[in-house]
């Protein structure tokens, strides 16, 4: 997997974007920023829009899961 940056935000976060993500549309795909204590996950095409947060287990949880199969 290939992490790629975007533009820093007013938030301070660093927003990543796996290459797996990539489809015919380069924007349709989530976007993911770690900080301690937490992970930030946002939709790429509502960049200014709502945000998740998880704890760094519950993310490793889910990730887990998301590659079975």
């Amino acid at each position: 997997m290939i992490r790629k940056t975007s533009v820093a935000e007013s938030d301070g976060l660093v927003w990543f974007k796996s290459s797996y993500s990539d489809s015919s549309n380069g924007n349709d795909c989530v976007e993911v920023a770690a900080v301690p204590g937490a992970v930030h996950v946002r939709d790429s095409k509502n960049v200014p829009g709502p945000q998740l947060g998880f704890a760094p287990a519950a993310w490793a949880g889910f990730v887990a899961y998301a590659s079975e199969g």
